[in-house]
């Protein structure tokens, strides 16, 4: 653990409020640049691209689009081209060119319903293999795209017969440590986590931890495999692990607060169970530090990919704010 005087502190160093309700808001890697992705009121989708510099955020570019975006990932791109990946209301997967982000470079109708959440893959240095993009949607699907290919999925992980239709919040890669191994893991409304592995197009794991995952709907997350942790008195609705230390987090809350925690490994990495079989050993987290910010829900946060400790995060109170975390070499 850090010691007292190392403890880091969440600085919010630039605030810029925002004509319209903003969902997501993503760094753009290897720039002083992030982007804001919402809708505004009479119901259009819109695009704004911000540059940090002297202490404010300077708009650069705004982009109206004909539906509202919801979420945003550069996880299946190149460095050289920094290419965006959107969902939007109608179901539609785009990626986009920001040098020209007036007509998407690939477009393709996903879903027949809103695309909630994204991720990408086998771009920036993230995993091994070809690039890859997941949606979760409100119709229940999961689906990853090859942005090499037009209209059809690679994948599509869909209710079996008889399964009730569950509104998928989240969707996340895994597993690509190589060229043949792919995870998806994907959180539902009803508070389902389940676990499809690409390569053999099965479902790996699944449980339920209640209340629906977002981040969870009543606060907690697991912190050991028989428990949860209460992390917030609110809706957790963003974790965010540091791009430079996979042991550092930083979780958002529906009340406008932030909380950065420490994941602490176990003494032993598995156990023996009573049928003899081998089964991991969780850790635990310790709370670095915590800020509020808000009195409305922080939606996203993401960390730069470059700079440690630098990330952007937007809310509900039609904000989006560039925050600055220190000490957390020391934490």
């Amino acid at each position: 653990m850090s010691s007292p005087l190392a403890k880091p502190q969440i600085i919010a160093h630039i605030q810029k409020s925002l004509n319209y309700t903003v969902f997501d808001s993503k760094w753009i890697p290897c720039s002083a640049r992030f982007v804001c992705l919402g809708n505004f009121a009479r119901g259009t989708g819109v695009m704004q691209i911000y540059e940090v510099e002297h202490g404010e955020a300077r708009l650069i570019k705004e982009v109206e689009k004909p539906k509202p975006i919801k979420c945003g990932t550069f996880g299946a791109t190149s460095l050289q081209q920094r290419h965006m990946a959107t969902g939007d209301f109608d179901g539609n997967l785009n990626i986009w060119n920001l040098e020209a982000p007036d007509v998407s470079v690939y477009s393709v109708k996903a879903h027949k319903e809103i695309v909630n959440c994204i991720d990408g893959v086998g771009g920036l240095g993230i995993g091994d293999g070809a690039p890859e993009i997941v949606t979760g949607s409100r119709d229940g699907t999961v689906k990853v795209w090859d942005p090499r290919q037009k209209d059809s999925p690679v994948a599509n992980m869909e209710p079996v017969e008889g399964e009730t239709k569950r509104d998928c919040w989240t969707v996340a890669f895994g597993h690509a440590f190589n060229d043949q191994d792919r995870c998806v893991c994907a959180g539902y409304d009803n508070g389902d986590i389940k676990l499809f592995d690409l390569r053999n197009m099965s479902l790996r794991w699944e449980t339920n931890i209640k209340n629906g995952v977002r981040g969870t709907l009543q606060g907690h997350f697991p912190n050991d495999t028989s428990s949860l942790f209460q992390a917030h008195k609110s809706t957790i609705w963003q974790v965010k692990h540091l791009p430079q230390n996979r042991d550092i987090f930083m979780t958002t809350g529906g009340a406008g607060n932030l909380h950065l925690w420490k994941y602490e490994y176990p003494a032993q990495r598995s156990r023996t169970d009573s049928d003899q079989t081998e089964v991991g050993v969780a850790g635990s987290v310790n709370l670095l530090q915590n800020a509020t910010l808000s009195t409305q829900p922080i939606a996203s946060l993401d960390w730069s990919p470059d700079k440690q400790g630098l990330c952007v995060c937007s809310g509900f109170d039609q904000s989006v704010r560039v925050l600055i975390v220190t000490k957390l070499h020391a934490a």
